[in-house]
């Protein structure tokens, strides 16, 4: 049984603002890049958005599918927070109808395995507390791309993320109303509330994960992201977030919480999610994708084939630590040969947020790889090579996520 959400399989080495910006010796002239920013990729053979995300900046993402929207790397920009605009969709399912959201507060969620169950709406759950919290949100996937064997799936690259602003009540102050937990449980687990076809069993299709109980503590019931209501695309009216764990743990349209001994029976559960070795089928005792680990990369300058012209540049990106804080982030413009410490620029936001940082180069004329390597408050050092598994899931290799550029 899985009671930890660290994989210990896998191999890991141990070791904003203008003001901000100025403050690291990276003012006006600092922050001017190696050349003007070249033109955006023309979208016009971009897929279009779906009804459900259409607001979104067609020129800031790409659309692999109607499910599945990238963020390009020239859009991160250099502000902590994501704008939704720009933000990441990946859902394993179509989205329910917009008329859910007619009524937000009336949505309703049935919370079990606590002392006294009860299905409370989403008004309820606001006279019970409200926290707001940012945290790095990631699809399990990303990264994927850059996977030589190329696993099924959306070939995300560093697109697959974003650094968002939660708004909603603490899981842990709606479990004490309850009553608290009814014994010792071992996980906690989310049900989404999409709309499964007929003729089907629920369980091959249900949106439904379980993570370890000790998540319960940071994770929130949330009805807002970026200062706004929660999206229909980001799954509103509610969603689980679980801080720290990637994107299929935190699920949207939750209708139930449950707290129990066993993990959920759905596919998504026992084997969709799973570090899958290379050549084995996926199963249950395999282990599943929760945790995230220290990642970064580097989105300017040259990021979506934007010209770079020799002489002084600052090479920029962002950070995260996944369970933990962001200690440092070293940088290196050729290939990993030598390294330099980063500034970290802006607010720190905890230790669930990524810190974007900021280093000062001079580029000479031809081809240069750039890389960055993060580590956290816990001697966490960001891996260099990936971990080989089936499906492509959590990719937090430095080496894969490098820059490619060619100054001229």
């Amino acid at each position: 049984m899985e009671t930890t959400p660290l994989n210990p399989s896998r191999r890991r080495l141990l070791a904003g603002s203008a003001g901000a910006l100025a403050a690291a010796g990276l003012g006006a002239a600092g922050i001017a890049r190696a050349a003007d920013p070249a033109p955006k990729p023309a979208a016009s053979a971009a897929k279009p958005l779906p009804p459900y995300a259409a607001w979104k900046d067609a020129d800031s993402v790409i659309v692999h599918s109607a499910n599945t929207i990238e963020t390009r790397r020239s859009a991160f920009g250099d502000g902590i927070i994501t704008p939704s605009r720009q933000l990441y969709v990946r859902n394993n399912l179509p989205p329910p109808d917009p008329s859910i959201l007619d009524d937000r507060d009336g949505w309703k969620v049935e919370i079990q395995g606590v002392k006294q169950p009860r299905t409370l709406t989403v008004a309820d759950l606001k006279t019970l507390g409200v926290e707001t919290l940012a945290m790095v949100l990631q699809c399990s996937g990303n990264g994927r791309g850059f996977f030589p064997h190329k696993p099924s799936g959306t070939p995300w690259q560093v697109g697959a993320a974003g650094c968002v602003m939660w708004t909603g009540v603490p899981v842990r102050a709606v479990v004490d109303y309850l009553g608290g937990l009814d014994g010792t449980p071992a996980f906690m687990t989310g049900t989404g509330g999409e709309v499964l076809p007929e003729g089907l069993d629920p369980k091959s299709l249900l949106v439904e994960r379980s993570v370890p109980r000790e998540a319960m503590q940071d994770a929130m019931l949330a009805w807002e992201m970026n200062n706004e209501p929660l999206s229909l695309a980001h799954g509103g009216p509610l969603r689980l977030i679980v801080p720290g764990y990637t994107g299929v743990n935190n699920v949207k349209y939750i209708k139930r919480l449950a707290f129990s001994n066993e993990q959920s029976p759905a596919k998504i559960q026992q084997t969709g999610y799973r570090l899958t070795p290379m050549g084995a089928k996926a199963s249950p005792d395999q282990p599943s994708v929760w945790a995230m680990e220290p990642k970064s990369w580097i989105n300017a300058p040259g990021a979506d084939g934007q010209a770079v012209k020799a002489g002084r540049a600052v090479v920029r990106g962002v950070a995260f630590g996944g369970m933990h804080a962001v200690k440092r982030v070293d940088v290196s413009i050729d290939g990993g040969k030598t390294w330099k410490q980063a500034t970290l620029i802006g607010p720190d936001l905890g230790k669930y947020a990524w810190r974007q940082f900021a280093l000062p180069v001079e580029l000479s004329a031809g081809p240069h790889m750039l890389v960055s390597r993060v580590e956290d408050t816990q001697g966490n050092v960001q891996v260099e090579n990936r971990f080989e598994n089936a499906p492509g899931y959590i990719n937090s290799s430095w080496r894969d996520h490098g820059l490619a550029i060619n100054v001229s």
